[in-house]
């Protein structure tokens, strides 16, 4: 009975045909009503049973998220397995120990230095070798599990249980290229600064990779790095210093230098007073101040100390002189971001502007009034919203470099306004430099370090490390890199490495990835 009702009220005709029944018109047949109620009531019931289609459909997607890789399903992991096997078969007793390493990693399909992570993983670093069982039974998981280099990567170098890198993972590795690369052969004999050079590779390889700025690299953030590409490039080139994005020695060399410079009682930190000195106090206190404030470094003993670790100021050097990164946008806008709210406001702009007219005033410059500067400003960055730019808005106008000297770096704010405004625009449209900004700085900075070094040749005859033949005899004060107990500081162990970002501020970078 309430289906004929549902009926009714769905179809005016019925009703209509119904209505005229009730008033006795005979004209309206009873079973002509019923044929047609009853073909109404099947079409409704094969609409019905059409609805679950789309619900089927729906159970078919198939899977996209592969966290340790895409399987491939053309990989012959027995071929593999008994191409291991041939090769330890090739050592005594089948037992590799971490000479015979290398030739191992080729075997497996590796890059050649991933052998000392591969040598550890399978517990060669507890007993001095591997038999060829423990290693086939580890490298047969490590198949079955791990299904590109990335994750390979992660779980030969992590910790047992880790999904993820942290700084310490990679001394090993780091340790084993700085052994074995004929490119660095030079530091054989000095040992000591094999965990400077260390220190500074780990240092650039966080900055680079680690892009959520958590201090624990993830297989997700290898994939869109160039650091696995650099490490099977390791193998080819005998030049590091052709690798400028993490092994180079001379980016190291400069890094080192400009710190020992700052660092002048050699206890491997620094202080406000000691970074303001550098560039000639071409950066404003103000900004100093937010970078010793832990905005943006990795030790929580900055803040309480108010000193700067060797590892922290590598951040910083690298940002300040090439600003057009990813990485140096969010250095910089962390510390121009007072409150932390993800937006810099105009009180933030101003607050450190006002420095800036301070110095131009007293080098007798009249300065751009605020309310000038902040037109030119938001007609560069064209933030989305009125009023308000956010790190978005920075990475997106390609001259955050220009924004951010205005504010608190006086010298290039100088230069960029002496610099004709068009060629900034063409630089920025072109957008194809052979080198960057932090490697132009390296360039210069080492060829002028090295004709200092050359001026000195005259002091006392002291043998530097020298893989090029250019820095051969140097004052034994002015050189950084002289391995004394005359330097008078105290020798400690350089990866001390603090646990990540411990005041930070939480910023949520996933929409600027892409």
């Amino acid at each position: 009975m309430r289906m004929k009702e549902l009926s009714l009220r769905q179809d005016p005709d019925l009703r209509k045909e119904l209505a005229q029944l009730a008033r006795g018109c005979d004209f309206v047949l009873p079973s002509r009503f019923k044929k047609r109620l009853r073909a109404f009531q099947q079409g409704q019931t094969q609409v019905r049973q059409e609805e679950p289609v789309t619900t089927v459909l729906s159970e078919s997607i198939p899977k996209f998220y592969f966290p340790q890789g895409r399987p491939q399903a053309n990989v012959n992991i027995d071929s593999l397995i008994s191409k291991i096997e041939k090769t330890f078969s090739q050592f005594p007793n089948e037992k590799a120990t971490i000479d015979d390493m290398g030739r191992v990693a080729k075997a497996c399909e590796c890059p050649l230095y991933w052998k000392v992570p591969l040598f550890c993983l399978a517990g060669g670093d507890r007993t001095g070798f591997v038999s060829v069982h423990k290693f086939v039974a580890m490298w047969r998981k490590t198949l079955q599990t791990c299904h590109d280099d990335a994750s390979k990567f992660v779980h030969l170098l992590a910790k047992p249980g880790c999904n993820y890198l942290e700084q310490d993972d990679f001394i090993p590795f780091l340790q084993d290229v700085v052994n074995t690369h004929s490119g660095l052969a030079f530091l054989k004999e000095a040992p000591d600064f094999h965990s400077r050079y260390i220190t500074t590779v780990i240092q650039r390889i966080f900055y680079n990779v680690n892009r959520s700025w958590t201090g624990k690299i993830t297989g997700y953030e290898l994939r869109k790095s160039n650091f696995l590409q650099n490490v099977a490039l390791l193998e080819q080139e005998e030049d590091v210093n052709q690798l400028t994005d993490y092994f180079s020695y001379e980016h190291f060399y400069v890094i080192y230098c400009k710190f020992w410079e700052l660092d002048t009682d050699h206890d491997l930190y620094i202080d406000k007073k000691d970074l303001a000195r550098h560039n000639d106090q071409a950066i404003s206190h103000k900004m100093i101040d937010r970078i010793f404030s832990g905005t943006v470094t990795r030790d929580r003993q900055v803040y309480k100390e108010r000193r700067l670790s060797y590892a922290d100021f590598v951040w910083f050097l690298i940002s300040e002189e090439d600003k057009k990164t990813d990485t140096s946008i969010e250095y910089w806008f962390r510390c121009m971001d007072l409150n932390g709210d993800g937006v810099l406001s105009m009180y933030e702009l101003e607050y450190f502007y006002d420095e800036q007219c301070q110095k131009l005033e007293a080098m007798a410059i009249e300065p751009l009034p605020f309310e000038d500067c902040l037109c030119q400003m938001l007609d560069l960055v064209k933030p989305e919203v009125k009023e308000k730019i956010t790190l978005r808005d920075l990475k997106r106008c390609k001259m955050a470099h220009i924004f951010f000297d205005t504010f608190f770096n006086i010298e290039k704010y100088l230069e960029h306004e002496q610099r004709d405004p068009f060629s900034v625009i063409r630089e920025v449209e072109s957008d194809n430099q052979e080198m960057s900004d932090w490697e132009k700085y390296a360039a210069e900075e080492y060829d002028i370090l090295v004709a200092e070094e050359a001026a000195n040749e005259q002091g006392n005859d002291v043998k530097l490390m020298d893989p090029y033949g250019l820095r051969s005899q140097v004052t034994i004060v002015s050189h950084p890199l002289l391995i004394s107990s005359e330097l008078g500081f105290t020798k400690r162990h350089f990866f001390e490495i603090p646990s990540p970002h411990g005041d930070l501020e939480d910023y949520d970078y996933d929409d600027d990835f892409e």
